[in-house]
């Protein structure tokens, strides 16, 4: 059985801290006042990394990241520096399967020079058509040609319409089910809510993000992250592995 990872976003350290306490399996550093997949700074990343515990992984984004192979490539390399477990990249200025393939597989070498252990993970947009991103349900083929880890969805404008308002089920199980066969692990997220979680897992993923949810007022720009939220959307996902495993025993 799928163990559902809870991927958490916080900007600062003290949101880390708050974070870690409430059990999150992943520090996603990020920054929201630079879009959906917005990136934190170097220094910022690294303390990050220097306060968590070792048996809680650490990632980061690189951004909503343009066309530019090398550009982009050259932020991978000094994101893979920083001692985190997973880059990300948002594949926002890309437009055809090559473009992208070929930008991800820039952004895959150049880190996994610098760490072979590290994880890539490349990110669609599941209302990819309101800013002109690629079609997201092309992402696993992409990750998988680029030689990346991880298949993704987020959602590029965050108006509190969520992942599920621009895919259907059939659409995610597809994605999800495409990712798996390529070898991949699956991340989904785009302003889930906490009843959120229990369809994600449902869907196979491997690993959930949030932010607002995690946030006071969910809001994911001026709210802050609290243990207490954290620690509501872990015991959601216990709920959801612990009816899964009851389900699988009883057939």
């Amino acid at each position: 059985m799928i163990k559902l990872k809870l991927l958490i976003s916080p900007t600062n350290e003290t949101e880390a801290v708050e974070a870690i306490a409430g059990g999150a399996d992943i520090i996603d550093v990020k920054n929201p006042k630079e879009g959906a997949l917005g990136a934190n700074f170097p220094w910022v990343i690294k303390r990050i990394r220097e306060i968590t515990p070792e048996n809680v992984e650490v990632s980061c984004t690189l951004g909503e990241v343009p066309n530019l192979p090398g550009s982009v490539s050259l932020a991978a390399l000094g994101a893979a520096t920083t001692g985190v477990n997973y880059i990300k990249a948002g594949l926002c200025g890309v437009k055809t399967l090559e473009e992208a393939v070929y930008l991800m597989q820039s952004v895959a070498k150049a880190a996994k020079e610098c760490n072979p252990s590290i994880k890539v993970v490349a990110t669609g947009y599941a209302d990819a058509e309101r800013i002109g991103a690629i079609n997201p349900l092309l992402v696993p083929e992409i990750a998988h040609k680029a030689q990346a880890d991880i298949a993704m969805l987020d959602t590029a404008i965050k108006d509190g319409k969520s992942l599920f308002a621009f895919l259907t089920m059939a659409q995610l199980r597809s994605f999800v089910g495409a990712a798996h066969n390529y070898g991949l692990k699956v991340a989904l997220a785009g302003s889930l809510k906490k009843e959120d979680l229990l369809a994600v897992h449902a869907l196979g993923a491997d690993v959930a993000g949030l932010r607002g949810a995690a946030c006071t007022l969910s809001d994911r720009v001026n709210g802050r992250i609290t243990r207490e939220k954290v620690r509501e959307l872990v015991e959601v996902v216990k709920r959801a592995e612990a009816q899964a495993a009851l389900k699988a025993k009883r057939s």
